[in-house]
């Protein structure tokens, strides 16, 4: 069975962007779910148990092959938080700002070489029928003192990353694109997809 069209369940177009430049070199087009679509609540206990859940609910509701993702940072000394309350970390709404302020707060004190984070992608691939594929990419990097960088959303301006000596919101999204989670998520989801053509 080939894939040439995925549905990605989400409606962040920061990630849709960012999805569908890292599969864009796979011929692989890739479009967001519409906004009637139900998001189903994230109930699951890791990164991977979420993006399953999010894509069987959107593959049921719309019938074709549907990509999830559920990401988020982990930081070390607070023990794996924010991890997958990430975008909740400061309550509802979501709001990338003060999920940012409510970190530096929380690692206020801690020296640089204490700040030691990783952000996490798991990529869930269901087909309507129930089969599933499930990929988790790692990026390892620091959280600095204070935002740097205008790229990027959520905590990418907290996050630096030594090989580039620059934050996430400091590069170009091809450079992200290159080594970010996602990025490596993808590449490991890509093999799966052509086993099944």
């Amino acid at each position: 069975m080939s894939v040439r069209t995925l549905v990605l369940a989400t409606k962040n177009n920061h990630k849709v962007k960012e999805f569908t430049q890292a599969f864009a070199p796979y011929q692989i087009i890739v479009k967001p779910i519409a906004e009637h679509i139900i998001m189903p609540q994230e109930t699951g206990l890791t990164f991977l148990e979420n993006a399953l859940l999010k894509a069987h609910s959107i593959a049921k509701q719309v019938g074709v092959p549907v990509l999830a993702d559920d990401s988020g940072l982990c930081v070390d000394v607070l023990e794996g938080a924010p991890g997958i309350y990430s975008a909740r970390y400061a309550g509802e709404p979501s709001d990338d700002r003060r999920n940012r302020e409510k970190l530096l707060e929380a690692l206020r004190g801690i020296d640089s070489d204490q700040r030691k984070a990783h952000f996490t992608c798991s990529l869930a691939l269901v087909w309507p029928d129930g089969r599933e594929i499930g990929v988790t990419g790692m990026c390892q990097g620091l959280i600095v003192e204070e935002n740097l960088g205008s790229e990027g959303f959520g905590y990418d301006p907290l996050f630096y990353y030594p090989p580039f000596q620059k934050t996430f919101a400091e590069i170009s999204l091809e450079e992200k694109n290159q080594i970010s989670h996602r990025a490596r998520a993808v590449e490991m989801l890509i093999p799966s997809l052509t086993l099944l053509e």
